[in-house]
């Protein structure tokens, strides 16, 4: 017998992948050129310059044992100590170095997290926030806990602090939080995670327990203009941050990230032994030497965010222009645009037809939108808004 819950997922991907493969389908048969694949987000924008120069340094100048060989479980020493140093200088807040933890990326974050979260056994929930990453809702249920939805409000999704308030018993061990946030491209604002972090303060002495907030951060540098991105440990003593240079680097491909636990949280010691259980119980040791080794001089350092801003503002102009209602985005690279009819999925569908690979919401638990992830060349977006205008016309807008 196998595991037919492992089957079912190895059967049907999630919605971006399967949209991201038929796009890889469709470039083979009608060239690359003719597709507006908008499904996935992978970065178009390349590193910045450090990282290149950085990476040509240690081939030349490191011995290949020290360079490719293993690093401790939880990561290299001078790597965890200049990534909390750096915490300290750029959010003025104190952090250990043996209490980062370093992942392959933010996926594995965030499943290492949750399973040294979740009691075994113990019907635990962890609450997320809708629209949501989908993928959380297989995190969440392989470590054993269960997924509970609270709504954030439109259109400028901040948190519905009704919804949240019906998410919230005595079950709830964590929520996560992802700001700016895939899909929506929103940032919660400072007084929203001040409220946030009161209500769940009043949680835990209801309770008795902790409530753990997990801050998945891949996008935290990408945000336009003077927007500010709170830094959650200053607000909630029982955060955990899961970080991932994927998106600030350009390097979605290397799969390198870490995660920090608040010197502040319940027990934080203990935590980090559990996570240290969680990855090794999940094969998750030593993330990849190489990338780690790189981070030290290239720490706050990001790809041109410019471009990103430029893709926006082309896409939602010309789509506002169109007669589509758009969810202007702070941060990230998404964009959340309401289907013009009921069924979102159908909608994509028709996009389909002209080449136009857009992501239904439905699986991010709020229907009715498409994704549109902007993250390609800027010469795609333009020779798609033709496309886009003629699906405006078919729906009469």
């Amino acid at each position: 017998m196998l595991s037919k819950s492992m089957e079912a997922l190895g059967r049907r991907r999630s919605v971006i992948r399967e949209i991201f493969e038929y796009g890889n389908r469709r470039r083979a048969e009608i060239g690359a050129d003719q597709v507006f694949d908008f499904s996935l987000g992978n970065p178009s924008v390349p590193p910045p310059s450090d990282v290149t120069e950085a990476l040509l340094a240690l081939l030349s100048d490191r011995e290949p044992t020290a360079l490719h060989g293993y690093t401790s479980a939880q990561g290299a020493p001078a790597v965890r100590g200049a990534i909390a140093e750096y915490i300290e200088k750029t959010f003025h807040f104190p952090a250990r170095a043996d209490l980062i933890y370093m992942t392959v990326g933010a996926a594995a974050a965030l499943t290492i997290s949750l399973r040294a979260l979740l009691a075994d056994g113990a019907d635990e929930e962890v609450i997320v926030l809708t629209p949501f990453f989908p993928e959380y809702r297989v995190f969440i249920e392989a470590a054993g806990g269960k997924c509970i939805t609270a709504a954030c409000r439109e259109p400028d999704f901040q948190i519905d602090f009704a919804s949240l308030d019906a998410a919230i018993t005595e079950k709830t061990k964590a929520i996560i939080i992802n700001s700016p946030n895939n899909p929506t491209g929103a940032v919660l604002k400072r007084e929203t995670l001040e409220r946030l972090a009161e209500r769940l303060r009043r949680a835990e002495a209801e309770y008795g327990h902790p409530i753990y907030l997990i801050s998945d951060e891949p996008y935290r540098e990408l945000v336009y203009g003077d927007v500010e991105v709170p830094y959650l440990p200053k607000l909630y003593d029982d955060t955990l941050v899961s970080y991932s240079f994927s998106k600030s680097l350009s390097l979605p491909g290397e799969r390198i990230g870490y995660i920090f636990v608040s010197p502040h949280a319940a027990d934080a010691d203990s935590v980090y032994a559990a996570i240290l259980g969680a990855g090794r119980a999940l094969g998750f040791v030593c993330a990849p030497s190489l990338f780690q080794h790189l981070l030290p001089a290239c720490l706050g350092k990001t790809s041109d965010i410019a471009v990103y801003r430029k893709n926006r503002d082309l896409l939602l102009s010309a789509l506002t222009e169109c007669g589509f209602t758009c969810v202007p985005p702070d941060g990230a690279f998404y964009l959340f645009m309401k289907s013009p009819e009921p069924d979102a999925a159908h909608f994509a569908e028709v996009a389909r037809r002209h080449e136009l690979l857009l992501v239904p919401s439905d699986d991010f638990g709020c229907p009715g939108y498409v994704r549109i992830s902007y993250c390609v060349a800027t010469e795609t977006i333009e020779r798609s808004l033709p496309a886009f205008r003629a699906l405006a016309k078919e729906y009469g807008l």
